[in-house]
């Protein structure tokens, strides 16, 4: 399947997705973030697609925004998608949980949360994973300052 047939399925689900190939083979999607979970499923789920397999979870700091991108790939047909998500929200990020859709993001959910302090809707086990839980701050953020290791000029 086509980066374009792929394209034309996923905008047939809904409004406010922003495509484009960038500078990979993969196609990238934009979806708002109220529509992510509804995405994600039918990804998983079309006849068509079957992106089965979730090969990476990233947690993104755009600076203004903060979000997450997910990499797919359809196992039985050999096709990718590279889906992104973002709230403006830095105060409070939340965006929903899709462990339950691949069970792989359970984990690659809570480093996000950890790093970068997105939290996830219905995750069923949010949780520091590698920092301790007295921590202070998101170390990924581009607007962390480590104060208890800053140098003095």
């Amino acid at each position: 399947m086509t980066n374009k047939e792929i394209q034309d399925i996923v905008n047939s689900w809904g409004e406010g997705f922003e495509f484009s190939e960038e500078e990979s083979q993969f196609l990238n999607v934009t979806v708002p973030k109220e529509q992510l979970y509804h995405v994600c499923s039918q990804l998983k789920s079309h006849s068509d697609l079957k992106f089965d397999y979730l090969f990476c979870l990233t947690g993104m700091d755009w600076g203004t925004d903060l979000g997450v991108i997910y990499h797919l790939e359809s196992i039985d047909y050999r096709h990718n998608i590279v889906v992104k998500v973002k709230t403006d929200d830095r105060e409070n990020p939340t965006l929903d949980s899709v462990c339950d859709i691949w069970q792989t993001a359970e984990f690659h959910e809570m480093e996000v949360f950890d790093f970068f302090g997105i939290k996830f809707n219905n995750h069923p086990n949010l949780k520091r994973l590698f920092l301790t839980p007295d921590w202070d701050g998101y170390p990924l953020r581009k607007d962390y300052v480590d104060e208890a290791n800053m140098i003095i000029k």
